[in-house]
């Protein structure tokens, strides 16, 4: 009898294509030799893995320091995240530790030349989603579906890069079945009367209690029968009107854990280079998920490396952002007050495993820092089109400052992703490009440097690429709805120019070349005119005789709002 879940065929057909498809990859990249595929060391010590060192140094929450991060196949990563259970709106919560793993996955691609093969599981039944569906009067399948697309969208907002496959949990019961069969058959797990399946805790001895605390934790609440308190189940009986799936236990449906050692391996076989996911799943899920893996794979060290993000906690609150506690901000909400480049920074500011702080004046941070980065990039632009005329600048400093950087930027990437110490060089860089762009009123034909200010923006842009934020000239969204508008600042910038040259025009005579009176009105014009531009988001900039523009982020979120 086909489930209520069943996966449609060519759903199921696509997914099964990807993974040949993955296998090839993998299979195609350079042979490594290892320590065997899956090690067979016991205990709870992070054993070093053999194979290609990336030259990057990570925190891994298996060792609870900084290590080396050696990858099975040269250039290549697996990397398996927990997705979300989706039942309701993704928050900020979410999308920090998503941006935050999205920003790594992006460093390692894009400086360190790693082909990151990213796999995520969608967790489509669960408690929460069918007490979802009750309340809502719907099947669990509409409400997974809806907040499943939702999700998707909403990480795309945020230029998450999509992972190469979503997998949920309702079109893989039929190899969580089979996962948990071979781990009853290895001794690591029992069925009870009930036609519930729990994992034996005891039958793995000390290996359990990889995560700090989870030694004193007294498990999953649950059936009396277990045989240890901290056992925690494979499989649950279905109660009438919830979903279940055919099982050698009876009908039911799968436990939280399991899910993602499953899918994890159905995709990556019996070795994993890096899992990932918030602090908080630390222990239980992923601690469970090990136990699991390492029972099934009859191996030592299934994942290599646990990399975990801090909370997102709101200002002056000890308590993560969470739907529980009913403290959360939407992410559709969020991005109707700040931009998605915005909330990268906001990331960058702060180490991706510690706690961050949202607020106000932390956003207000973040706008401002992409502010000073973006008036230095128009600034630098103007003095390359010769519209800035400025001092003689110390060209070979700047040359100096810019490798400097780069070499800074990379060192503090490869030392555990710190992205705070890559941001400060960055800006630090910005900062003595500013110093050296002091307007004149007359140029006196010095030597000009264009080229050192051509390499310093096009260096800015390109880093802050790699984390996911656009420096570039308008995507290809806007350029439709902001060319006319650019085109008429252009033309009004140019004519309030000649109007300004005209007024500014001195007389000679006794006053020493004093202004003419008469013409005074026009010069008040044009500043009246620049200064009532500039609360509707269009900047201009005198720069002794000419002048400069810019339209800031105010006028193109207004444009955004009114093409949507």
């Amino acid at each position: 009898m086909r489930s209520v879940h069943a996966a449609p065929p060519l759903v199921g057909v696509a997914v099964s294509m990807w993974r040949r498809s993955l296998s090839s990859i993998l299979s195609s990249a350079q042979p490594v030799r290892l320590n065997g595929s899956c090690s067979s060391v016991s205990g709870k010590k992070w054993t070093r893995p053999g194979g290609f060192d990336t030259a990057v140094q990570t925190f891994n929450s298996l060792s609870r320091q900084k290590e080396p991060l050696i990858l099975a196949r040269e250039g290549v990563a697996t990397w398996y995240s927990c997705g979300p259970t989706v039942y309701d709106h993704a928050h900020l919560g979410h999308a920090c530790s998503y941006v935050r793993f999205d920003i790594l996955q992006r460093i390692l691609s894009r400086l360190f030349g790693i082909t990151v093969i990213h796999a995520m599981v969608i967790t489509d039944i669960d408690d929460k989603i069918i007490r979802r569906s009750w309340e809502e009067n719907v099947s669990p399948s509409v409400i997974s579906s809806m907040y499943e697309e939702e999700f998707k969208r909403d990480m795309l907002s945020l230029k998450v890069i999509p992972p190469a496959a979503y997998l949920r949990v309702t079109e893989n019961v039929h190899h969580i079945v089979a996962f948990i069969e071979r781990i009853i058959q290895n001794g690591h797990a029992y069925a009870t009367k009930e036609g519930d399946v729990y994992f034996d805790i005891r039958s793995i001895g000390d290996r359990y209690g990889k995560f700090v605390g989870a030694v004193d934790s007294q498990g999953e609440p649950g059936n009396t029968n277990k045989r240890d308190s901290r056992d925690f189940a494979l499989w649950k009986p279905s109660k009438p009107q919830e979903p279940a799936w055919k099982s050698p236990w009876g009908r039911g449906r799968p436990g939280w854990h399991i899910e993602c050692s499953t899918i994890a391996s159905s995709v990556f076989g019996s070795q994993l280079d890096i899992h990932s996911g918030g602090i908080d799943l630390a222990f239980p899920h992923h601690e469970n998920e090990i136990a699991q893996s390492e029972a099934y794979h009859q191996c030592g060290q299934w994942a290599n490396y646990f990399l975990h993000s801090g909370h997102l906690h709101l200002k002056g609150s000890s308590e993560k952002m969470s739907k529980s506690l009913k403290n959360y901000i939407t992410i559709k909400d969020f991005l109707q007050s700040y931009s998605a480049n915005e909330f990268r920074m906001f990331c960058l500011l702060t180490k991706y495993r510690s706690a961050i702080d949202y607020s106000d004046s932390s956003m207000l941070e973040a706008r401002t820092s992409l502010g000073t980065i973006s008036a230095f990039i128009h600034d630098a632009q103007a003095y390359m089109r010769g519209q800035l005329q400025c001092s003689p600048v110390q060209e070979a400093l700047l040359w100096e400052r810019l490798a400097e950087t780069k070499s800074g930027v990379v060192k503090a990437l490869a030392d555990d992703f710190d992205t705070p110490r890559a941001i400060s060089a960055v800006m630090n860089l910005v900062y003595h490009g500013n110093c050296q762009l002091h307007p004149v009123v007359k140029c006196d034909g010095a030597a000009r440097s264009p080229a050192v200010f051509a390499a310093m923006v096009s260096y800015i842009r390109d880093v802050l690429d790699v984390f996911g934020i656009n420096m570039h000239s308008k995507e290809a969204d806007e350029v439709s709805s902001r060319g006319s508008l650019e085109g008429v600042v252009e033309q009004l910038t140019r004519f309030r120019s000649e109007v300004r040259a005209f007024a500014l025009t001195r007389q000679d005579g006794p006053t020493k070349r004093a202004l003419y009176p008469e013409r005074m009105p026009l010069l008040k014009a044009c500043d009246a005119l620049r200064n009532d531009l500039a609360p509707l988001g269009v900047l201009i900039k005198d720069r002794g005789s000419t002048s400069t523009w810019e339209i800031t982020q105010r006028v193109q979120d207004k444009d955004q709002e009114a093409s949507s």
